[in-house]
């Protein structure tokens, strides 16, 4: 369709055009800063310990993620060079092996991981990342034989650390080794640990004893069976799938998500954290169905349980158009709503559940139902984002300071995500001048990674070595110095939140494509804004901001193309129809002559086609896989 009407860019599509401008520059001042020629990271001869790889992998991914939006050309190329750099540096080291975590939990691959489901949405044309899906997801459906991490029978993940080198059922004081002056401050993982007051939230991992206490114990009844944590391994099989279309990869998805539904069904309505290897609940635990590996008691509780299983649940419904998979996320927050309790004036919700019982209240997290009913558009789920109490301004937009626990406002702000309410309460109506506040905020988010980057303490050359979380030279120090964040031009562009920072896809209503350059992303010089999300319709306005040059986009119902447009309407000032087409597909090109703007209502069916990470052009290669010899 063509555009024809002529308008004074509004601010925020100046004010998004210009982030665009500032992040292309960052990037390259990022990279310089951080990385060789050959892509690795300017950093220390060893890392020792099992932890570690997701981190670099988290910092550099949204070069990736800044080209699918609309990012420089160049990011293309330099996006998978620093991933295969920063590959081989920890295979180096010890952590990788056969490109893959050799052995960690899915709260750390799943961060991991996001790196490789961006390059995914930038360019399903390249062999290698093709190639690799199917072959990290063959570790985890039983095709692997190095890396035997599913019982088929059984249908359960064999341990919660797994990887390339399959299920681990012992782990050793030198896995754990970076992180024993970290875990100091954290509550004890068993009650039961000899001199350690499980009572005072805190276990002392630097103590020797203790130490060797801990492994003993992780050993005996934490490391072998599955855990909810490992529903994050749904992310990486439909990974495969939006490649290769292959059915197997859906049936194991489902397959999988079902065996948890009917775990927590035995276990009277509560998702247990712990399953043996016979399937048996609470087999190494003395039958509790608390106290796994990253479950109910240590170390996060709830928040380990509901984001692997909301991420599994709507990946879920990517790969059936059935809304009705949200149902054991829907039914594990209600539950957990049925255990709220009033206190000062507040309603709270148990985090962990330890042998006493319910324990850890704080507020309910408004961030989890949201991802739900951007799914389901659903008036059920729009209700339990509702009974949370507003006890505190949603519409407030933020500058994060730190990716983590957000120590000055309280929020959750892993990987500088901490707008996600506002961004509800804009979409519901609620926030008007959201738009203009998120992206002057986001400017101001840039300047602060910015002026860290290039402060001494930014400086590679000038990290010690140290394992500390709070040390510069830790490994979290990319994601710190990072200055490539970018959620204001997720949700305003696409129409939905951020990804789940522990291994979620990035599920949004809408994508575009540059037509003329056939690449992912909007074209230079235009800025778009969904405006409104309705359960069978979207309403964006496009503006080319240049008064020289013509742009044609092409937008994509679906991040996936899960969904299908019927038909666009060109609305005027007071939202009515002047202007109806028939689309009937999921790509539309919109052709912006120099000056032109509109506001467009999409109305379509979602959940309709097959996703995948098919761009709008023919690929050639798409069915091209590698076979390697057979020496038996």
């Amino acid at each position: 369709m063509l555009l024809k009407n002529q308008v004074v860019p509004p601010q925020w599509a100046l004010m998004e055009r210009l982030l665009f401008d500032q992040l292309n520059k960052a990037a390259f001042e990022f990279t310089a800063r951080y990385t060789r020629a050959d892509g690795t990271l300017i950093w220390r001869r060893d890392w020792p310990g099992m932890d570690g790889s997701d981190d670099p992998y988290e910092g550099f991914m949204n070069l990736a993620l800044l080209y699918i939006l609309g990012g420089s050309d160049e990011l293309y190329d330099i996006s998978r060079k620093i991933w295969d750099g920063i590959t081989w540096q920890w295979t180096a080291y010890g952590q990788i092996h056969r490109e893959f975590d050799a052995y960690y939990d899915w709260m750390h691959h799943g961060e991991a991981y996001l790196y490789l489901y961006f390059l995914g949405l930038a360019g399903p044309s390249t062999l290698k990342d093709r190639q690799r899906a199917l072959s990290f997801a063959g570790m985890y459906i039983g095709e692997d034989e190095e890396a035997q991490n599913y019982d088929q029978k059984l249908e359960l993940i064999r341990s919660p650390i797994t990887g390339s080198r399959g299920p681990q059922f012992v782990l050793t004081a030198e896995d754990w080794s970076t992180h024993r002056g970290i875990l100091d401050n954290y509550l004890a993982p068993y009650e039961d640990i000899p001199d350690i007051d499980f009572a005072s939230g805190k276990c002392a991992w630097s103590n020797d004893q203790v130490y060797a206490n801990i492994i003993d114990f992780m050993n005996e009844r934490m490391t072998r069976g599955d855990v909810p944590l490992n529903l994050n391994v749904t992310g990486l099989v439909t990974h495969a799938f939006l490649y290769s279309d292959e059915e197997k990869y859906r049936r194991w998805v489902l397959e999988y998500l079902k065996a948890w539904k009917e775990r927590t069904h035995q276990n009277g309505g509560i998702i247990p954290d712990n399953i043996g290897l016979t399937g048996k609940i609470g087999e190494y635990n003395d039958g509790k169905w608390w106290g796994g590996y990253y479950g109910w008691r240590w170390p996060h509780g709830f928040v380990t349980i509901i984001e692997p299983l909301t991420n599994a649940c709507m990946n879920a419904v990517l790969l059936t158009g059935d809304i009705s998979q949200l149902d054991l996320a829907r039914q594990q927050l209600d539950a957990n709503w049925a255990l709220r309790q009033e206190c000062e004036g507040h309603w709270l919700v148990p985090y962990k559940h330890v042998d006493a019982g319910w324990t850890d209240y704080r507020r309910p997290a408004p961030k989890y139902p949201i991802y739900l009913w951007i799914i389901s558009m659903a008036d059920e789920d729009l209700e339990r984002i509702n009974r949370i109490p507003k006890d505190h301004d949603w519409n407030e937009v933020i500058v994060p300071t730190v990716s983590g626990a957000d120590k000055k406002t309280g929020r959750d702000t892993k990987h500088y995500i901490g707008n996600t309410q506002p961004w509800f309460q804009y979409i519901r109506g609620c926030n008007p001048e959201y738009p203009q506040r998120i992206l002057d905020a986001n400017y101001q988010l840039i300047a602060q990674q910015l002026k860290r980057m290039r402060s001494e303490a930014g400086n590679p050359l000038n990290w010690a070595n140290q394992y500390n979380e709070d040390d510069f030279s830790s490994i979290h120090v990319w994601q710190e110095m990072c200055p490539l964040y970018m959620e204001s031009l997720v949700q305003l562009t696409l129409g939905g939140p951020m990804h789940i920072s522990h291994g979620g896809l990035q599920h949004a209503r809408v994508r575009y494509y540059d037509a003329e350059k056939k690449r992912p992303g909007l074209p230079q010089s235009i800025a778009a804004l969904v405006k409104e999300l309705k359960n069978h319709s979207v309403t964006l306005e496009l503006v080319n901001i240049d008064l020289f040059s013509q742009r044609i986009l092409i937008i994509q119902a679906g991040t996936f193309g899960e969904h299908r447009f019927k038909e666009v309407h060109i609305l005027n000032e007071v939202g009515n129809a002047i202007e109806t087409t028939v689309v009937n597909h999921k790509w539309l090109e919109v052709v912006l002559p120099a000056g032109t703007g509109a506001i467009l209502q999409l109305t379509m069916d979602r959940y309709v086609n097959s996703p995948s990470y098919d761009m709008p052009w023919s690929d050639p290669e798409k069915n091209i896989y590698l076979q390697g010899r057979n020496l038996v």
